[in-house]
């Protein structure tokens, strides 16, 4: 396809369309690797100057820099004649993240049909920071349905959100600030301070993608026939019970529209946390909801993806 082709096409519906075809590309040169060996060594040089300056100070300074240089690159490469078109749509492709969440649940999914519980909470374990090694095939179901619903925002709804607000500087921008907090966002020893400034950017660049998840998570639901008018009505209360103000969003709507209980005891680097529930008290994850929940999935990414080209061709 010629670059003079795609400047008819809205950028956002075809990075969308080329996640839905391909997934994560793992042959190609993917920033968020790139993004997180700098942060790698960012953590380094924060961690020589404790004996100077305040964990919270260097983080949040390591945020900011390499936040900004990231929208810096992503606005220079894009701006470059010719191919600079085609660099913006491949960006903005590398920074959805749908298809691979769903094709890795999928597996997760498929793995339990065959009851290989092992190898599921292995394939489980590269979607989750929690810890997986005694989880049940129940556990599994819920944590799976957990993950894929709080991801849903987080890789796809929120990098599409800033990709249509400020454009593909805005969106790497983001994921930047994602992929810290995936990183440091912890409260551990190791990151309760350094990764401070990141969780609290995070929590804010997140606050209005997760609750357009909500919202277009129960128009889908509601054309899918599922329980959209509970999940209208419950999510609000439920979600603002989470220690995340954004987590609990997305997730409380999945889990009313399908009937899936979530929350509950999770081990996080060997300490039990109790977690809020979500959704009815006793609602069982079986291996058909978690079907239809990644088809909500799919189905919302549609949607969300044609508003946004609507959206963008005004």
């Amino acid at each position: 396809m010629s670059a003079e082709t795609l400047l008819f096409i809205p950028i956002p519906v075809a990075a969308f369309v080329l996640d839905m075809l391909f997934g994560d590309p793992h042959g190609l040169p993917h920033p968020v690797r790139w993004i997180g060996t700098a942060i790698n060594h960012l953590e380094t040089s924060c961690r020589r100057m404790d004996a100077y300056i305040l964990p919270e100070i260097s983080g949040g300074f390591a945020v900011l820099t390499l936040t900004t240089v990231v929208a810096w690159i992503a606005d220079f490469l894009t701006s470059l004649e010719p191919g600079g078109i085609i660099i913006a749509v491949y960006l903005a492709y590398a920074g959805l993240a749908l298809q691979g969440l769903v094709r890795e649940a999928r597996n997760v999914l498929q793995l339990l049909q065959q009851d290989e519980i092992d190898q599921a909470r292995t394939a489980l374990s590269m979607l989750v920071s929690r810890d997986t090694s005694q989880m049940d095939a129940e556990a599994i179901r819920r944590s799976l349905a957990e993950t894929v619903s709080e991801n849903f925002s987080d890789g796809f709804v929120a990098p599409f959100f800033y990709l249509m607000m400020l454009g593909i500087p805005g969106m790497w921008a983001y994921k930047t600030v994602n992929t810290f907090d995936s990183m440091w966002g912890y409260r551990t020893e190791r990151f309760a301070r350094l990764g401070m400034i990141a969780a609290r950017t995070d929590d804010i660049l997140n606050w209005i993608p997760a609750r357009l998840s909500w919202l277009l998570l129960c128009v889908t639901g509601w054309a899918m026939r599922l329980n959209a008018g509970t999940a209208m009505s419950k999510t609000p209360a439920q979600a603002r019970t989470m220690e995340s103000p954004n987590a609990g969003w997305p997730m409380a709507a999945c889990a009313w529209l399908l009937q899936g209980s979530m929350g509950g005891a999770v081990t996080y680097f060997g300490t039990v946390k109790q977690k809020p529930r979500l959704g009815p008290e006793n609602g069982l994850w079986s291996n058909g909801r978690l079907n239809t929940l990644l088809r909500l999935a799919i189905r919302t990414g549609w949607l969300t993806a044609a508003l946004g080209g609507i959206i963008w061709l005004i």
